[in-house]
């Protein structure tokens, strides 16, 4: 008895609020020819059975194709930061840079080194010219000419490790300034000026807001039944309806299992111009499957589909128009179930093959003029 007075109750409200949109429709626009009697001129669809087998909604979350942790290769204190978490960045620009006085000490020391160091080359290379003029004219031994020239080489292997050495130092040097590696976002920054970093510990994470993809995981008894060629819609529930449901580019399978789980995991790349979708956020990827056998199809549960605009939500109650056998709109309260693409499942109050309103306000008003 309480079910059948809510039911009532929610017939009243649902038709007391589309009543009243129509007399506002019906104040601004000349009034259409009534229909005969007996037919509907109402546009509907009917409920659609899909296999229950044929399939399969997988929840994943949202990642970045390309994402860096940035940190240092050297220990050093930070002494500028100029980016924040949230902050856009463009190749090259600085992220970080830390105390470098006591490596551009170092740098002029090795620098200095290398002056000695050609310096010295330079004096045993005259040295080993003149002892080669004198060995000419017979006045030094084939001894002491070994001996110039063996101080040549060794002041020229010298002066090339301290070169060497002062373009390691000059190397090094530049790892105390991190710059973008592309142009991204700054997602997280756990670190601040006059910190201490050492090498490998995360300074701040950098992502690219233009690759992205939805990562989920799909059964392996699954993964022979995906269909390639299917138009998949991707649905981002806590997005608004304008940005719910996006067309992802390439769908990739990847050829690995994971051994504990017993699933495949499936990457969807996004678009590029892609709003309001950032890493980590959750996504749901409604497949069809193929079916195995006739048989199996045949022997499956029905899942019901209708249009979502049919469907009427005021609060937590849903109903829908259908149309019954001599045309008119009867309203009818149902139990929604997840949204597929532009259709509304339907758990209970509709039965497949029945045909349903696609517009609740045109059904409205139609009821209305039968009920003159």
């Amino acid at each position: 008895m309480k079910l059948r007075r809510s039911v009532v109750l929610f017939t009243l409200i649902v038709t007391s609020l589309l009543q009243t949109q129509a007399f506002a429709q019906k104040s601004t626009s000349p009034q259409a020819p009534a229909s005969p009697a007996g037919k509907s001129s109402l546009t509907s669809v009917a409920v659609r059975a899909v296999n229950a087998d044929g399939n399969l909604s997988a929840d994943g979350v949202v990642e970045a194709v390309r994402n860096t942790v940035i940190s240092a290769q050297i220990a050093g204190a930070i002494v500028q930061l100029p980016v924040q978490a949230g902050d856009v960045v463009k190749a090259g620009q600085l992220l970080v840079r830390m105390d470098a006085r006591a490596a551009q000490q170092e740098f002029y020391a090795s620098k200095a080194q290398v002056d000695a160091a050609r310096a010295n080359l330079a004096v045993a290379e005259k040295d080993y010219e003149r002892q080669k003029l004198l060995f000419e004219k017979n006045y030094i031994s084939q001894a002491q000419l070994d001996r110039a020239l063996a101080q040549f080489k060794s002041a020229s292997a010298q002066a090339n490790a301290q070169i060497a050495q002062a373009g390691a130092v000059q190397t090094q040097s530049g790892f105390y300034t991190i710059n973008a590696p592309y142009n991204g976002i700054v997602a997280e920054m756990p670190s601040a000026v006059g910190g201490m970093v050492m090498p490998g510990k995360p300074i701040m994470t950098v992502y690219d807001p233009k690759e992205l993809r939805v990562i989920v995981t799909v059964p392996q008894a699954r993964v022979s039944q995906l269909k390639s060629d299917q138009h998949f819609q991707i649905e981002f529930p806590s997005l608004p309806a304008a940005q719910r449901f996006v067309k992802p580019k390439k769908m990739t399978v990847l050829p690995l299992s994971d051994a504990s789980t017993h699933t495949v995991q499936v990457r969807f790349d996004l678009p590029a111009d892609i709003q309001a979708v950032n890493p980590g956020l959750f996504a749901r990827v409604n497949f069809a499957l193929q079916a195995e056998t006739n048989e199996t199809k045949s022997a499956s549960a029905q899942r019901l589909y209708v249009p979502r605009s049919a469907v009427i939500r005021r609060a937590e109650l849903h109903a829908v128009y259908v149309i019954n056998s001599q045309g008119k709109a009867i309203l009818r309260q149902v139990k929604p179930g997840p949204v597929m693409a532009n259709e509304q499942e339907i758990l209970s109050g509709v039965a497949a093959g029945e045909m349903v309103a696609v517009d609740p306000l045109a059904a409205a008003n139609a009821s209305k003029l039968v009920a003159k």
